[in-house]
């Protein structure tokens, strides 16, 4: 069986084979075998598949640092989304993953496209990290746990490998959590503060989320940028407010039992309307959790210019507001 490599232990990756490939650095001779170590042509196939798809990450990625695995799941979501969202929650939550030898990266991608968005999980922030059926679960050292849930058979399989191989030992960062990472300068952000502390980049805020699903119909979808859901939003909330305004008028014109049935007919709508609602500031808060920046189009900072430094190492990354303990 493949040994991990991983920066604990530094002796085990000094002489494994690292190639670019879509111009990420990889390990070939763990990301292209299965959970036994051998060679497989299926999993070098969707391997390079994943792989085409993550080449903005390029820059996020260390200077030694090599990607071991990439697989598909879905980001944690707590039982109240689940109850909100329900046969919405996994296109909603679809995202990509990738082991390196140093971190888990978590890549959310709705219309499987990157979007600016991108966190880290660091192997030494983890108490624990497990395979349960096709759930990946992460208990953080900072106490809270999430679940990534969704996992094919394959790759659960591969995964269970790579993490029997892992160390969790090790200098972790004051986050001791997954942490977001800003998409210009792939520096670490701090968690409810919506500025980039090392680039100024701003970007999008929880309160004015919450403002656009209240005032707005799908208002909480189209500030997050999902226009397909937020007119899929927008109709319905209409639709069961117009129902609502005419029940309404109809009730204080009848009486008797239809004025009962009339009565019933109102709580009903409006308590699906304060749903839609809900649901809609749940999701744009979760949204903007995973730090949406204002721009919609960033550039990643690569080369030496004023004001900025190179591509950070994982260990300057964690300086200004994250540095290691």
């Amino acid at each position: 069986m493949f040994t991990l490599t991983s920066p604990i232990k530094p002796n085990l990756t000094r002489n494994a084979p690292v190639e670019r490939l879509y111009g990420l650095p990889v390990d070939t001779t763990v990301l292209f075998s299965d959970h036994k170590g051998i060679h497989s042509k299926k999993m070098e196939q969707n391997q390079r598949k994943l792989l085409a798809r993550l080449g903005p990450i390029a820059p996020f990625l260390g200077r030694s640092e090599k990607i071991l695995f990439i697989f598909n799941g879905y980001s944690h979501a707590s039982a109240v989304e689940q109850v909100l969202t329900g046969a919405f929650l996994q296109p909603l939550k679809r995202s990509l993953f990738a082991f390196t030898d140093r971190r888990i990266l978590h890549i959310p991608t709705i219309d499987r496209s990157y979007h600016c968005s991108i966190a880290q999980i660091l192997y030494t922030d983890c108490l624990r990290l497990r395979m349960w059926g096709s759930t990946l679960t992460a208990k953080y050292k900072s106490g809270r746990t999430e679940k990534f849930r969704c996992i094919d058979s394959k790759s659960k399989k591969k995964i269970r490998s790579l993490l029997s191989n892992m160390s969790l030992e090790g200098m972790a960062s004051i986050a001791l959590e997954r942490t977001p990472l800003c998409p210009v300068c792939t520096r670490p952000l701090i968690k409810n503060y919506y500025t980039c502390p090392h680039c100024s980049l701003r970007f999008k805020r929880k309160v004015w989320s919450v403002l656009f699903s209240i005032i707005f119909p799908g208002g909480g979808y189209f500030y997050t940028r999902h226009p397909f859901l937020g007119l899929v939003d927008a109709a319905m909330e209409i639709i069961f407010a117009t129902l609502l305004a005419l029940i309404s008028v109809a009730f204080f014109m009848s009486s008797g039992a239809d004025k009962t049935l009339l009565g019933h007919t109102i709580w009903v709508c409006a308590f699906i309307l304060v749903l839609k609602k809900l649901s809609s500031m749940l999701f744009s808060s979760k949204c903007v959790e995973e730090f949406i920046p204002k721009p919609r189009h960033v550039k990643v900072i690569t080369d030496k210019t004023p004001g900025h430094g190179p591509v950070p190492e994982l260990e300057d990354a964690l300086a200004t507001g994250w540095r290691s303990r």
